[in-house]
């Protein structure tokens, strides 16, 4: 064996080390949001702040960088093309950002942002934000450390945070493709508005037992390729998905009786970032190989089967029977003409999560807007509801009537999370481009959601996009993948072809 490929053996085992033990992690950080008493909130915090730090210490052992040295030369893995140098220049990019970051930042990080996940639950069901307010504070100031720390080429500090999920990406490049997407959505949001057309959205509030949808939850997740075998469905305060690694893929929803979208779709969301997770090569845990692409792509599948199947007519076309089966006294006597157009129905609303497809983008873009101004200092934390609010109105025309619907709903921010909100839609970008592609070359996927088929989509999906991990970087896959750069076109074309139809436009 050569001394390079023995530097590449050496990596591997150094990367899969690091894979595990961060997946340790992962459980503790699933059990804080599922199971843990709130007595153990700051013992779980010490916990999770010592395997921060142990993961920090592995991830910057310099025993790395003298292996990425050794392997710098593309050659000695065989070419700049191949799996190995994935591997390499991926962990080469990771290594170079730890490196960076000082192990008492990494370990105060991870023990403030499980502290207030607690205390932003608790400010959630209280709908009062003082309560979150310093630790809102904390967190933006150990971000802003951060992002100081690793730097970027643009100067800007939300730059240095956004490569965490979606490398490559700057606030300049998605505010340029956010800004025409925006227009277009309010041009198509005031034609809905003019409609007469108008979905009877109480059929969604009737009562819809929640052992009920949970079962008819776990029957939909299951016919879109979910393996249960290999993951499993609970309750958070605000539905995420953990992948652990190999055979194990945890997925969170939440429930109210009176509301079917919310924990329906939520959990189709969160089933296809599971169907994502389970599609990724085990062998390669802990690899770039092994990994997702990026949140960007993440989100893509979880907005895909969540929106392009799961709110199509030819999915309820299959699945309608099943639903009146389920819920007799709720939907018995409702035509499926009129629950289809319920669940599209178009409208500003006050929750991101349960928002509809065309206005849900211009949530996307208010967080993008604040955090932002958050981190550069343009906006103090005390002062993010009077400018959520403020924002929101002007975006949706209404003003939200307490905190728990405003700038309380999401749990991103008390989990230090900031950078990840605008690849929510930069991933409905790229579900639109991926979905198109694979109607091309699969031929009528309608036709065969219809009859219940979902396996040649899903298996398209793993065999185009899952099986590369984190081969390419995102703009690359989609031109690998679509043979053409990211574009909103698709996207735009698909919601005025819908929602022409549902409103007669």
């Amino acid at each position: 064996m050569s001394d390079q490929a023995k530097a590449y053996t050496k990596l591997v085992e150094h990367l899969k080390g690091l894979g595990l033990l961060r997946s340790c992690a992962s459980v503790l950080g699933w059990d804080e949001q599922t199971n843990l008493p709130p007595k153990g909130a700051e013992h779980r915090a010490n916990q999770l702040a010592l395997l921060a730090g142990l993961s920090h210490d592995r991830a910057t052992d310099p025993v790395i960088g003298e292996l990425l040295d050794q392997l710098a030369d593309p050659n000695s893995v065989g070419g700049d093309q191949t799996a190995a140098y994935a591997n390499v220049r991926n962990a080469k990019r990771a290594y170079d950002r730890s490196v960076k970051l000082p192990k008492k930042l990494v370990e105060e990080l991870s023990r403030t942002t499980t502290l207030s996940q607690h205390a932003w639950v608790e400010a959630r069901q209280k709908k009062d934000f003082t309560l979150f307010h310093p630790w809102l504070e904390k967190i933006v100031t150990l971000k802003r450390e951060e992002a100081d720390a690793l730097g970027s080429e643009t100067g800007v500090k939300y730059d240095a945070l956004i490569e965490d999920y979606e490398p490559g990406a700057t606030a300049a490049q998605i505010q340029s493709v956010f800004a025409p997407l925006r227009e277009a959505l309010v041009e198509l949001v005031s034609a809905i508005k003019e409609s007469d057309k108008k979905p009877d959205i109480s059929i969604l509030e009737r009562k819809y037992p929640v052992e009920t949808q949970k079962a008819f939850s776990i029957e939909a997740a299951t016919a879109i390729g979910f393996d249960f075998q290999a993951g499993r469905l609970d309750v958070a305060a605000h539905p995420f998905c953990s992948g652990f690694g190999p055979g194990d893929c945890r997925l969170t929803t939440r429930y109210d009786e009176h509301h079917f979208p919310g924990a329906f779709f939520g959990t189709l969301h969160e089933a296809g970032h599971g169907i994502y997770e389970q599609g990724l090569n085990d062998n390669d845990f802990g690899l770039a190989t092994g990994e997702a692409c990026s949140l960007g792509i993440h989100e893509s599948q979880s907005r895909m089967w969540e929106n392009l199947v799961g709110r199509s007519r030819a999915f309820w076309d299959h699945f309608y029977g099943k639903a009146q089966q389920a819920f007799p006294d709720a939907i018995g006597d409702v035509h499926i003409d009129d629950f289809y157009s319920a669940v599209n129905d178009v409208r500003p609303s006050w929750i991101r999560v349960e928002a509809d497809e065309v206005t849900y983008n211009l949530h996307i873009m208010l967080r993008f807007q604040l955090e932002q101004a958050l981190l550069c200092g343009d906006l103090n934390a005390a002062d993010v509801p009077a400018v959520w609010n403020e924002t929101f109105t002007e975006f949706f025309g209404m003003t939200p009537s307490d905190d728990s619907i405003g700038c309380l709903q999401d749990v991103h921010w008390s989990a230090g999370l900031i950078g990840y909100f605008p690849t929510y839609s930069l991933g409905n970008m790229y579900a639109s481009q991926f979905f198109e592609k694979a109607q091309d070359d699969l031929g009528d996927l309608n036709a065969m959601f219809a009859k219940g088929e979902f396996m040649p989509l899903k298996e398209w999906l793993n065999n185009n996009i899952h099986i590369h991990g984190r081969r390419y970087d995102a703009p690359q896959l989609v031109e690998v993948v679509t043979g053409k750069p990211l574009t909103a076109e698709p996207l735009l074309k698909h919601l005025r072809g819908k929602f022409g139809a549902v409103y007669g436009l």
